[in-house]
């Protein structure tokens, strides 16, 4: 199974243009074709932009439950824990989502997320 997602208001591939603001000019595309994430066990969110990770994280998680997993682990990174707030804030909504803490330590410790989701 594989995620698709449409990246339009993410980091551009190199060469692309880019205005000061951080924007795309009109008719721009940051890439050629949509990202495809396998769905596994664990998904590292340093890839994305922190105003993605709730659609991306919400979509993924479903995708896991579609496909029987019963926990994944959500990489965020330790850094200043604004990460791991935006992610756990939006887990405490979903219902999906039976339970979550940090990962052991030999798992990334508070830098990530454990998971156990809910069957489907």
């Amino acid at each position: 199974m594989v995620m698709e997602m449409d990246r339009k208001d993410s980091t551009p591939k190199r060469g692309s243009a880019v205005k000061k603001n951080g924007s795309f000019a009109e008719g721009e595309q940051p890439f050629e074709e949509p990202v495809r994430l396998p769905i596994e066990d664990a998904l590292d969110l340093h890839a994305f932009a922190r105003k993605e990770i709730p659609s991306v994280v919400e979509e993924y998680l479903e995708l896991c439950r579609q496909a029987g997993m019963s926990e994944v682990r959500l990489i965020h990174g330790k850094g200043t824990g604004a990460q791991r707030a935006v992610v756990r804030r939006l887990l405490r909504n979903l219902p999906g989502v039976l339970s979550f803490a940090d990962a052991p330590s030999q798992a990334g410790g508070w830098g990530a997320t454990l998971v156990r989701l809910k069957p489907r």
